[in-house]
């Protein structure tokens, strides 16, 4: 945390937590916001603070991305923590949700400090772990919620592994119901989905791969929604691909349940026929959909429905990608690209600025009780630096990131993150 004084000026300040927009500046003081609004800084220089001139672009809180997988323990080749806040920093991203999938799995609640001192010690982003929900991920044994939740874990998921057995789940809720802790699902039928490498559809045949069908997403949804019913427990599907799912939702949601749910930013930008000739660098899980299915995803986030963003990093080495498309590993990295889709929408004219912003600022704080997420007086100084209409062009050379398994290359996108800080500390600056 930076102890120096800071001052941005001539800024669009954009705080989706409490509907702020304005031109205005901001100050940091301690590595926390001290004071902001229209008329601060702009006709006068402030003096003592170190001053930032924003030229008018927009200043909003650091981005929060809850979906993050590291190779960290086990797998430092992949990812570490330290490479995946680099790439973090680089997106604008100030908060990563890092996912249990790791060897050995975080399902101990020494394995939750280790990761948390080991962020303390390596990253440039604030890390907040999530715990397994299940011991090794095997979806048999239910882990100690309670014991994990005191070790710092903010939420509980097998990452992308569905719990198949629902009275596994159901104990499950009912346990995390007793701490209000936050349960995090993988909506694929394991069996409907077996062997499966993309979509279920006519492209899926004519490209001889075996296909995943959609309904195996929303047999899942439906599923653990009478479960949450049942039992009461806050429950965030991390991310969902299907009109199916995403109608479920919205039902669940008009009843009252405490239920959330995430998109990913390949599955607002992508459709089954990105797929291409076999591009292992898209396969991903669950599998790119239907272009009906990719603009339900997109009407989702318009709507409100769909409550989060997020990028679904999963960094894979070249060893793993660089084979068939059946043999290929899941995953894709995308920390640095995150924005820039999400931004899209905003350019398509879906979506107004500061709702996007929301999904992925103030919606995922407010979701796993986080401290950012917001320019109110007092909050960390966790800050995002944005140019939205700066356009570029993805390049894999240009990723900080260990692994350069990126589903956009070569793609045009408008917007990226110019600065971020944390806690008052400038953690990247482009150029």
């Amino acid at each position: 945390m930076s102890t120096r004084r800071i001052a941005f000026k001539n800024a669009r300040l954009i705080d989706p937590a409490s509907g702020l927009d304005v031109k205005g500046g901001l100050l940091v003081e301690n590595g926390r916001i001290a004071d902001l609004g229209p008329r601060l800084f702009n006709d006068a220089e402030a003096g003592d603070p170190e001053i930032v001139d924003c030229r008018g672009l927009v200043l909003a809180p650091g981005l929060i991305d809850c979906r993050v997988f590291t190779g960290e323990p086990g797998s430092e080749h992949r990812e570490t923590l330290a490479s995946a806040s680099e790439a973090a920093a680089a997106g604008g991203v100030t908060t990563i949700v890092t996912m249990p999938n790791t060897d050995p799995v975080i399902d101990e609640p020494s394995l939750v400090d280790f990761i948390k001192r080991r962020a303390a010690a390596t990253a440039k982003v604030r890390v907040a772990p999530a715990a397994a929900l299940t011991r090794k991920l095997a979806g048999e044994i239910m882990t100690e919620i309670g014991l994990l939740k005191e070790a710092g874990a903010v939420a509980f998921t097998d990452g992308d592994r569905t719990v198949a057995n629902a009275r596994v789940m159901r104990r499950a809720l009912a346990y995390a119901a007793t701490f209000d802790s936050l349960v995090i699902g993988h909506a694929e039928d394991p069996d409907l989905t077996l062997d499966a490498a993309i979509n279920e559809s006519e492209f899926a045949t004519r490209l001889g791969l075996p296909g995943a069908p959609a309904l195996a997403e929303a047999i899942i949804v439906e599923r653990d929604i009478r479960l949450v019913e049942l039992t009461g427990a806050r429950y965030h599907f991390g991310q969902i691909s299907t009109r199916a799912a995403l109608d479920a939702i919205a039902a669940a949601k008009s009843n009252g349940l405490p239920i959330t749910c995430g998109v990913s930013a390949h599955h607002l930008a992508l459709n089954e026929l990105d797929v291409g000739a076999y591009y292992t660098f898209r396969k991903v899980k669950p599998p790119l959909r239907s272009e009906a299915d990719r603009g339900a995803m997109v009407e989702g986030v318009a709507s409100g429905i769909i409550d989060v963003i997020v990028s679904s990093h999963e960094p894979q080495g070249a060893d793993t990608k660089r084979q068939t498309f059946a043999a290929a590993a899941f995953g894709a990295v995308g920390l640095e690209t995150l924005l820039p889709v999400a931004l899209s929408l905003y350019h398509d004219g879906r979506a107004a600025l500061p709702h996007v912003l929301a999904g992925l600022t103030a919606k995922p704080a407010r979701l796993f009780g986080l401290a950012g997420g917001t320019l109110a007086v007092g909050a960390p100084a966790d800050l995002l630096l944005l140019d939205p209409d700066e356009p570029f062009v993805v390049d894999e050379k240009d990723l900080h990131s260990r692994s350069r398994n990126t589903a956009f290359e070569g793609r045009k996108f408008q917007g990226r993150a110019q600065r971020t800080y944390v806690g008052g500390e400038c953690v990247f600056s482009r150029g």
